[in-house]
């Protein structure tokens, strides 16, 4: 499993209904390509309390040769045509689990970038983290969740998918300082290889 994401911040007054008209036109265009576990096509909005207006969908692709056929065909000309070339961040997987909501539709999506210090072993913060997914698909509204890494940057990507939304209190402190977590709604969920995402550790 691979993960990716770009992060196309807006104004702060910009529409943000121009960004819900184009995945209501578009969104479908993804729900068969080879290749792709799921996209959801994630935003922020002030409106609601955050802080940037932001369009920043995030992918789990089965296999990077789906993720190059995204990023090297028109899916992804078209996002460099409307906004400018993005930078495109990547993880690499490191476990998958389906929740208890995994056949109701995605509303809210709650991403957690962890850095890792250098002091601590990688292999235990993988454990802590690969054990705090799988707690979190366990709870009740959970769609799915997702953790991967940048071995680059040693930084810990997490995703939890919501039926509605996250709980307070759903998520415990891992002893991992600057853990940031960013709340965004779904708009759509493409999900043609959903099923061919390995479940559990990815090793």
């Amino acid at each position: 499993m691979h993960a990716m994401q770009y992060e196309i911040t807006l104004p702060a007054d910009y529409d943000m209904e121009i960004i819900r008209r184009r995945v209501a036109t578009r969104g479908h265009l993804l729900d068969g390509f080879p290749g792709l576990g799921l996209k959801a096509y994630l935003t922020r909005e002030r409106d609601d309390g955050s802080p940037v207006n932001q369009y920043a969908p995030l992918y789990l692709w089965n296999a990077p040769e789906g993720m190059n056929a995204f990023l090297w065909g028109p899916g992804f000309q078209g996002i460099v045509d409307d906004f400018g070339r993005p930078e495109v961040q990547h993880w690499t997987g490191l476990a998958y689990a389906d929740g208890p909501s995994a056949a109701a539709p995605a509303h809210t999506a709650v991403r957690r970038r962890t850095p890792v210090p250098a002091q601590v072993p990688p292999a235990d913060a993988v454990a802590g983290a690969v054990a705090e997914t799988e707690r979190l698909a366990g709870l009740d509204g959970v769609v799915c969740a997702a953790l991967a890494v940048d071995p680059r940057h040693w930084e810990l990507l997490q995703l939890t998918l919501w039926e509605r939304g996250a709980p307070a209190g759903t998520f415990r402190d891992d002893g991992l300082p600057g853990a940031e977590a960013e709340r965004y709604r779904v708009l759509h969920l493409s999900a043609p290889e959903r099923a061919a995402l390995r479940r559990g550790r990815h090793w």
